[in-house]
C-alpha cells in the first residue's frame, strides 16, 4: 500500500512520518510556506523517543502524482471545512488499469467531525471512517510534534457507514506497525460521535484559553449536555467518556519532548486553537458545535450554548482574533445571553 496523506499538517504529518518510518510508502500533500518547508528540509517530528527527519515525496495537488496506483489509500486528513475542495480535486483522478479514484480506490477520513464520510460517500465508492485520538501540534512550516505514548495515536477505523472488511484490516496493521494503535470496529461512527462531545470543548479552550476556571469547565458542560440531548433525540448512537478512556488507558499517555512542545497544541492548545494562532481564518467549529446546532434545529432541541460557541468561535476566526483572549466571564455573559433562543425545527 501507498499512503496519500492529503494535508501533512498535525495530525497528517505525525501519521504520515511514523508510516515512513516505519518503511511504508508515503505521499505528503501540503500547500504554503509547510509545502515549501517540507520540499526543502524534509518532514521533522518529535516525538518522546526523540526527534527524525523524513523525506517522503511531497506534492501540492493530485496532477504532480500522474496516474494513480490501484494500491494507494487516500488519507483524508484535511480540516472539515476544507474537505469538499481536497475530495472534489482527488475524485477524478485517474488510476492505473482504467479506473478513478473514486471508482477504486479507498479514502480515510482521518478527522474530527462526522461530515466528511458524508461528502466522500457522493463521490467515491469506498469511504472509512477514523475516530482520532493523536494529540499533535504543528509546531512550524515542516515540523510537528505529537506526545502520545507508547502510542502516537489510537486511530479506529471502519467502512462508513458501518462495517468492516480486509482494507480496513490492512489498514490497521500498516498503521500498527508504525506506533499508531488502530483497532478495527464495525461501528466507527458511534466512535467519531463520541470524540464530536469531546471536541465541543474545543471552542471553549480557543476562546479563552486552557480550562482550568470553573465558569469555563461550567460552559463546557453545558455544551456537552446539549450534545447528549441532540444525539438521543436523534436516534445516534455515541461512545461514551467512560469506553473512550478505556480504550486509552496505558496505550496514549503524554510525555514530555526535547522540543518543549506538548504534542496538544504547541504550548496551550488544540485543533481549534492551533487554526486560530496560525491565522488561517477559518476553523472547523461549524462541523463541531455546528454539528450539534444543525441536529438541535433538525429536532427540535435548544443548543444556545454551541450557537453561541460556534458563533464566537468563527468571529476570532475571521477577525484575527488571538487565541485565548477572550475573558472567561465575557464568554459566560454571552452564553447567559442566548439561553432564551429556541430553534426552529425543519419543516
Amino acid at each position: 500500500m501507498r499512503y496519500i496523506i492529503i494535508g501533512a499538517g498535525a495530525v497528517g504529518g505525525s501519521v504520515g512520518g511514523r508510516l515512513a518510518e516505519a518503511g511504508h510508502d508515503v505521499v505528503l500533500v501540503a500547500r504554503g510556506a509547510h509545502l515549501r518547508a517540507l520540499r526543502e528540509r524534509g518532514l521533522t517530528l518529535t516525538t518522546p523517543d526523540g526527534t527524525r527527519t523524513h523525506r517522503p515525496p511531497v506534492v501540492s495537488e493530485p496532477a504532480e502524482l500522474g496516474t494513480l496506483r490501484p494500491d494507494d489509500v487516500l488519507v483524508l486528513a484535511v480540516k472539515t471545512q476544507d474537505s469538499e475542495a481536497a475530495l472534489g480535486a482527488w475524485s477524478t483522478r485517474p488510476v492505473a488499469g482504467g479506473t478513478t479514484a473514486a471508482e477504486s480506490l479507498p479514502v480515510v477520513c482521518a478527522q474530527n467531525g462526522v461530515d466528511s464520510e458524508r461528502m466522500a460517500l457522493r463521490r467515491f465508492a469506498r469511504v472509512y471512517g477514523m475516530c482520532v485520538w493523536l494529540p499533535a501540534t504543528y509546531v512550524e512550516p515542516g515540523t510537528v510534534a505529537a506526545a502520545g505514548a507508547p502510542y502516537t495515536g489510537i486511530l479506529h477505523i471502519g467502512r462508513y457507514p458501518s462495517g468492516t472488511d480486509d482494507t480496513a484490516r490492512r489498514v490497521a496493521a500498516g498503521l500498527q506497525d508504525a506506533k499508531l494503535l488502530a483497532p478495527v470496529v464495525g461501528d466507527v461512527m458511534r466512535w467519531k460521535y463520541g470524540k464530536l462531545l469531546a471536541n465541543l470543548a474545543n471552542a471553549v479552550e480557543a476562546l479563552t484559553g486552557p480550562l482550568v476556571e470553573e465558569a469555563a469547565l461550567a460552559v463546557n458542560r453545558r455544551a456537552r449536555a446539549e450534545g447528549e440531548a441532540v444525539l438521543a433525540a436523534a436516534g445516534i448512537a455515541a461512545v461514551g467518556e467512560r469506553e473512550h478512556v478505556a480504550a486509552r488507558a496505558g496505550r496514549l499517555v503524554l510525555e514530555p519532548m526535547e522540543s518543549g512542545a506538548n504534542g496538544a497544541g504547541g504550548p496551550r492548545g488544540g485543533s481549534t486553537w492551533q487554526s486560530l494562532t496560525r491565522g488561517t481564518g477559518t476553523v472547523e467549529v461549524d462541523y463541531l458545535n455546528g454539528e450539534i446546532a444543525l441536529l438541535g434545529r433538525e429536532h427540535g432541541v435548544p443548543t444556545p450554548v454551541n450557537d453561541a460557541l460556534q458563533r464566537l468561535a468563527n468571529t476570532f476566526a475571521q477577525e484575527r482574533r488571538a487565541a485565548g483572549s477572550m475573558p472567561v466571564a465575557e464568554l459566560v455573559a454571552h452564553v447567559e445571553r442566548v439561553r432564551g433562543e429556541e430553534p426552529r425545527p425543519v419543516t
